[in-house]
């Protein structure tokens, strides 16, 4: 049983009433009043002529001194950082206004715990921008997203993915159209209205003929990107959006039916399997499926499923698609795992995990995560029958800090690294870009959505959970690094990190100032960017969580970085090969999950709160947005 924390919301704000100034007028009033030895001081003449002396006294002091204008202190952004001096004006007499005005009260101070640790809101002045400046940034990003889908519209429009440099598209995904369902929700999201009626056109005139026509896709992309997209513009064009998009695009059920057709098709990977672990391939055009070479599933792919099939089968009223889905996870709660870590290949013949390697990175991430999602989906404490996917979640994190966590040398960068072997062998420090998903899915397993100051004072945070909180500030930290130490200010797919164990020289990122250059290894191989969301998801997801500023400004050196390094002029970005030199090399491709997340989760970063708030929705793996079980409309 979880223990909760032995304090209250007075420990959080335990010195508001210490620093609550008060009126001189109330401090003596009060002493006057109550204090002991009144009776002494009106009893006698003496006493009584140094109150009426003391009372003018303070009256003539009031209208003569020097009076302070009205002072807001201003917050800082980069151009004004070094001249925010507040300005006092001086009155030759009393401004009656200001007498009455109540004295502001400071900003409540962390309990004495708390001060100096990771997870105090250490409050740069540098980050302390305007709120108009923040909004101005999101429109930035909007204009990105603009600019992507200007250039996937004109050369690839109706094919996987663009290749900017080369002015055409691919399909590397099926066929299915993928940047268009992709980027659906991001559009309505961010009300771009013309991109709505465009996606939603598409999906309406040519989706669904594709879906009947086409050959192999893989069970998990397919789901994620198009299924999960799919989905989340329903739900979003069904609710409070689509007053905004009335008259853009198709009515929601257009999405729902399409939706039901491709997850009919994608249930014979299911059926097809003599286990509970679907396979990995489906032919779409005859809804059969087969395994992959070697016969393997990737873990994370099989489990990687249930957030979706469980929201078609609420809003569709047919409990086929989550009994299936929901099946693969009632069956790994029996497999033998590592102190709650798993392989990253299962099989699904024989329904067993297969080999020893064990890591956070790719094949093995979002298992992690929909442990954890899936829970909080389905109504988290409410529901009593999901309670072992919280129970994996947990002894899943408690090994991941006992057998992967490790920090680096010269400076104590905490990173996650892998095991190859399983545990008879020593840990890699090796880390995919990938893991830098799990900040932001340790706070919010912590918090469950809610911000880290109403989880403290509703007394609903374990010292486990704040331990996890902790842990995720740090390897957030260790993420935003990843794009520091290299000369473009992006992150490379896959870092290692200097340890006691390991060392290797003439690999660094190639920013000399860099403070942690000489704790991460970059190989050559490993120096390429895709554009991926994973370090931006967890910074949204931490400062909606923190409230620390700081996570704001990490993301908008990002997005910096982005704009100058890899914007294709005649429309859309590229990946890059190599981050570590500028200018860096250029492959010629942009990935869905560039509008489908990159871009959405930093429109939400530097957006309100309220926007898709996370105690009411779980992101799907691909940045989908769905509704919590508990908050749907029946």
């Amino acid at each position: 049983m979880r223990s909760s924390l032995p304090y209250s919301v007075k420990d959080v704000h335990y010195d508001n009433a210490k620093f609550r100034q008060r009126s001189y007028f109330k401090v003596m009033t009060q002493n006057l009043l109550t204090g002991s030895r009144k009776r002494d001081y009106l009893s006698c003449s003496t006493g009584k002529f140094l109150v009426l002396l003391l009372i003018f006294g303070l009256a003539y002091l009031l209208l003569t001194s020097t009076t302070p204008g009205d002072f807001v202190p201003n917050r800082l952004d980069k151009a004004s950082e070094n001249n925010q001096k507040g300005e006092f004006k001086s009155n030759g007499g009393i401004n009656f206004r200001n007498l009455w005005r109540k004295p502001p009260r400071l900003p409540p101070r962390l309990p004495p715990d708390e001060k100096g640790s990771n997870t105090s809101y250490h409050i740069d002045p540098n980050t302390l921008i305007s709120e108009s400046l923040w909004i101005s940034r999101q429109q930035k990003v909007k204009d990105a997203f603009i600019h992507a889908w200007s250039g996937y519209k004109r050369y690839a429009m109706g094919h996987d993915e663009l290749m900017p440099l080369s002015q055409q598209g691919t399909d590397g995904l099926g066929g299915l159209g993928a940047t268009v369902v992709d980027a659906l929700d991001t559009a309505m999201i961010m009300g771009a209205s013309d991109i709505v009626s465009e996606a939603g056109s598409w999906v309406e005139k040519h989706l669904l003929g594709r879906i009947k026509e086409k050959g192999q896709v893989n069970l998990f992309e397919t789901t994620i990107r198009v299924l999960g997209g799919l989905l989340s513009a329903y739900h979003l064009r069904a609710g409070e959006y689509g007053k905004t998009f009335e008259n853009e695009g198709p009515k929601p059920a257009v999405y729902l039916e399409t939706a039901k057709n491709l997850a009919d098709r994608l249930l014979s990977a299911f059926t097809s399997s003599p286990t509970a672990i679907p396979l990995c391939d489906v032919v779409l055009r005859d809804s059969s499926a087969h395994a992959a070479p070697g016969g393997l599933s990737s873990t994370s792919e099989v489990s990687t499923l249930q957030l979706e099939f469980n929201y078609l089968s609420t809003i569709s009223g047919d409990p086929k698609y989550s009994i299936a889905a929901m099946k693969v996870l009632e069956h790994m709660k029996s497999l033998p795992k590592l102190e709650g870590l798993v392989p990253i290949y299962i099989s699904p013949d024989s329904g067993q995990f297969s080999g020893e390697t064990i890591r956070l990175g790719s094949r093995g991430d979002s298992y992690y995560e929909y442990l954890l999602k899936v829970w909080l989906q389905k109504g988290a404490r409410e529901n009593h029958n999901l309670t072992y996917l919280h129970d994996m979640y947990e002894e899943a994190m408690k090994g991941v800090k006992h057998l992967l966590v490790r920090k680096s040398v010269p400076n104590g960068l905490v990173f996650v690294g892998e095991l190859p072997y399983g545990s008879s062998e020593a840990i890699s420090p090796k880390m995919d870009h990938l893991v830098c998903f799990l900040p932001g899915t340790l706070a919010l397993g912590a918090t469950k959505g809610i911000s880290k100051e109403e989880a403290m004072k509703k007394s609903l945070l374990s010292f486990e959970d704040l331990e996890n909180l902790n842990l995720a500030e740090d390897l957030a930290k260790t993420c935003f690094e990843m794009y520091e130490v290299t000369a473009t200010g992006l992150a490379p797919e896959i870092v290692y990190f200097h340890t006691e164990e390991y060392s290797e020289g003439g690999h660094d990122g190639g920013n000399k100032n860099a403070k942690y250059i000489d704790d991460i290894i970059i190989k050559p191989p490993d120096r390429h960017n895709l554009l991926r969301p994973e370090t931006v998801e967890s910074l949204f997801v931490l400062y909606r969580i923190t409230g620390d500023p700081k996570y704001r400004a990490w993301g908008w050196q990002i997005f910096e970085a982005f704009e100058r390094h890899t914007k294709v002029n005649t429309g859309g970005y590229t990946s890059l090969d190599d981050v570590t030199t500028v200018p860096p090399r250029r492959r010629d491709k942009m990935e869905t999950f560039f509008l489908g997340e990159t871009l959405k989760y930093l429109y939400l970063l530097f957006g309100d709160n309220s926007t898709i708030p996370l105690d009411k929705y779980v992101f799907n793996t691909e940045a989908h947005p769905l509704p919590i079980e508990t908050n749907i409309q029946k």
